[in-house]
Parts: C-alpha cells; sequence; structure tokens
C-alpha cells in the first residue's frame, strides 16, 4: 500500500525512527544497569509493548485498570498501575490481572494500600506496592521525611502486599536548560535524603522507580534510582523537541493531513483539528501553536475547532493548494494516539503494517 492511498486524516509513525528510538533507550538502560518498565500510555498497542519487552524491557507500566486488563495481551511478566486505585469495582477487575501476571502498584495513601490489602487477601494474591513519594511536581505523592516512611511502615505490615519500593514522577523537569538542571539537582538531592530516612527506618528499598522522557538520558546521574519509566520516547513530539531530549528526526509519529481550503489568503485549513490532534499546547509555550508542519517548519498551525486545522502560512516555506497533504507532529503525542483508531507504519512512502490503537479510550 502506498502512502497515497490512506484516507485522511491518518496518524503515522516511521517505523525507522521509531526502531531507532526503542533500541537507544534499550541500549542506555543496560548500560547504565537501569530496569526499564516503559509506560504504555504513548502507544496503546500490543504489538509495541511486545517489541519494548523483546529488546528487554522488564514488564509494563500503565495508568489505569483497563489498559492493564489490554496489556496483557503483551503477556509481561510484570505490570505496573502507576495510579492509585480505589473503589470495590476496579479492585476486583485487578485482582483478574494479578491473577494472570505480577502487579504492582503505586500509591501514595494508607487509606488505598488497606483497600489493595483487602482485595488481594480476599482474590488470594500477592500484590507488590511502590510507595509514591512528590519530589517537586505537587501532583500525587505523599511528602516526604517522616510521613512517606510512616506510608512505607503501613504498607508492610498489611497482609498479602509486599512493599517493593518507591516511585516518583520528576515531571516538573520538563527541559535540561539551567532551571531544569536545577530542578533535576534538587530532587536527585531529596532522593539522597529519602533513602537515607529508610536506611535509618530500617526499610529495604529494593526498586527506587522514577524517571521522565525530557530527563530520560540524564537518568543514571541520579543517584540511587533503579528504574525507568519513560513512555514518550517511543514517538517523541514536540515538546519532546523543546525539552531537549531529542531532535526532529527522532519524531516518529505524524498526522498525515490534507489541505481543503485556501480561500482565505495567507491561510491554509487542514482536515483535523482537536478531534485529531489533542488541545494540547506546548510546554511554556511562546505562541499557541499546536503541531509542526513537516514540509512547511514555517506554517503555524495556531487554531483548532472540531474537525478544522488553521494553518498561517504567510512564513510558509512553500504555497498550498487544494488536496495538498502535510505531515505534522502534533505537541503531545499521547493523547493525539488516543484519538485514533489505527496507526499506518510506514517506511518511506511505503505502508508496511497497519495495528489498531488497542488501549483508545480505556479511562478506567
Amino acid at each position: 500500500m502506498h502512502i497515497s492511498e490512506i484516507d485522511t486524516p491518518a496518524l503515522l509513525v516511521d517505523l525507522d525512527i521509531m526502531e531507532r528510538n526503542l533500541c537507544r533507550v534499550a541500549a542506555y538502560a543496560r548500560e547504565h544497569g537501569l530496569r526499564l518498565r516503559p509506560h504504555t500510555k504513548t502507544h496503546k498497542s500490543i504489538r509495541l509493548a511486545r517489541r519494548q519487552l523483546e529488546l528487554g524491557a522488564a514488564g509494563l507500566t500503565v495508568a489505569k485498570v483497563a489498559e492493564a486488563e489490554v496489556m496483557l495481551g503483551a503477556e509481561p511478566a510484570d505490570l505496573l498501575v502507576a495510579y492509585p486505585i480505589l473503589g470495590p469495582a476496579k479492585l476486583r477487575r485487578l485482582m483478574e490481572v494479578a491473577r494472570r501476571t505480577r502487579v504492582t502498584v503505586s500509591l501514595d495513601s494508607a487509606v488505598a494500600a488497606r483497600q489493595l490489602s483487602g482485595a488481594a487477601r480476599k482474590a488470594g494474591v500477592e500484590v507488590g506496592v511502590l510507595a509514591e513519594v512528590d519530589i517537586g511536581l505537587g501532583r500525587v505523592g505523599e511528602t516526604p521525611g517522616p510521613l512517606f516512611v510512616a506510608l512505607a511502615r503501613a504498607i508492610l505490615a498489611l497482609p498479602n502486599l509486599s512493599l517493593e519500593g518507591i516511585t516518583f514522577y520528576p515531571g516538573h523537569v520538563k527541559s535540561w536548560d539551567d532551571a531544569g538542571r536545577e530542578a533535576f539537582a534538587q530532587a536527585t538531592g531529596l532522593l539522597r535524603s529519602i533513602l537515607a530516612d529508610f536506611r535509618s527506618a530500617g526499610i529495604g528499598v529494593r526498586i527506587v522507580s522514577g524517571g521522565s522522557t525530557p530527563a530520560l538520558f540524564h537518568s543514571h546521574e541520579m543517584e540511587g534510582l533503579t528504574e525507568i519509566r519513560p513512555g514518550t520516547y517511543i514517538f517523541n513530539d514536540v515538546n519532546t523537541v523543546a525539552s531537549g531530549a531529542c531532535e526532529w528526526e527522532d519524531c516518529a509519529a505524524t498526522v498525515l493531513a490534507t489541505v481543503v481550503s485556501t480561500a482565505r489568503p495567507g491561510q491554509a485549513i487542514v482536515d483535523g483539528g482537536s478531534k485529531t490532534f489533542s488541545s494540547d499546547r506546548l510546554v511554556n509555550p511562546a505562541e499557541a501553536t499546536f503541531g509542526r508542519v513537516v514540509e512547511a517548519p514555517g506554517a503555524r498551525f495556531h487554531k483548532m475547532n472540531e474537525e478544522h486545522g488553521f494553518l498561517d502560512i504567510a512564513h510558509a516555506e512553500r504555497a498550498f493548494a487544494l488536496g495538498d497533504r502535510v505531515r505534522i507532529v502534533p505537541n503531545h503525542v499521547c493523547t493525539a494516539v488516543n484519538l485514533h483508531e489505527r496507526v499506518y507504519g510506514v517506511r518511506g512512502e511505503n505502508v508496511e503494517e497497519v495495528w489498531p490503537v488497542d488501549a483508545r479510550g480505556k479511562l478506567t
């Protein structure tokens, strides 16, 4: 199948770039002795999860129970649910997953731990736990210090739970400029203090799980870190480039769109809007844009309706005509993938593979 036969809008993945991204991170993890448990939130694909496992990933990371149910299809030896799971409905489903593979859950409260323990005891399974700590993002995670040590002790006292270690997400490190390096250094110092607290309390920590794509290739510089959970690295996007973690040639995913209107001078309309690209803007943006036009980086993708993408082509490197097809790198590829039913794997101008977005819309 030639790329010209694909109806638009469509999500494309350059297979050469994707494979290079996968191999690069797998090699980095091996070189630095880091356990790799990639987050599947980006690709949401069983076949790509299998590829990550084939390249040496120790397991997979998901955010929701529904994603865990889907990713059982990749046959991982270990599934980390990096999200606190609360409520009997979700816990019953999670225990069914735990009967089929090793499950670990990250949580930041004794309440969530007690609910998880009760469900695991009733199901007759053991579930691993990573106690989650906040090292600067301010989203989830217990406060470092006595409260975090108390959480670990509470987990250790509960039946059918195994405290595997600690976890955190340095999502506030969004770039590798002076501010990003300072935030990374502060997080590293805080982690050192947390681990010292656990040693003083006599609590063993087998896994120290953290990291993110923006700071991915500096993970080995964070003393004490043993596991990384990157997700976006498989495809990359505009925000990843903006963070300094990759170059444009490392962006594997683009949305193929068609120019459907040039009626207004200096403007081109493409057949994809917020239902195609998602409405995520750039991290720390100088201006509101929604993607990068590969064929004309000077064109500004500055506005979207549901089905319309607005390109300001006043400074574009080329002219646009009705029917022209362009590839646009989305700002945030994870949310863009969730909007598409299938992905076209291309090599050059040829479509080699088409795969479904297996975990699309898995919100529970």
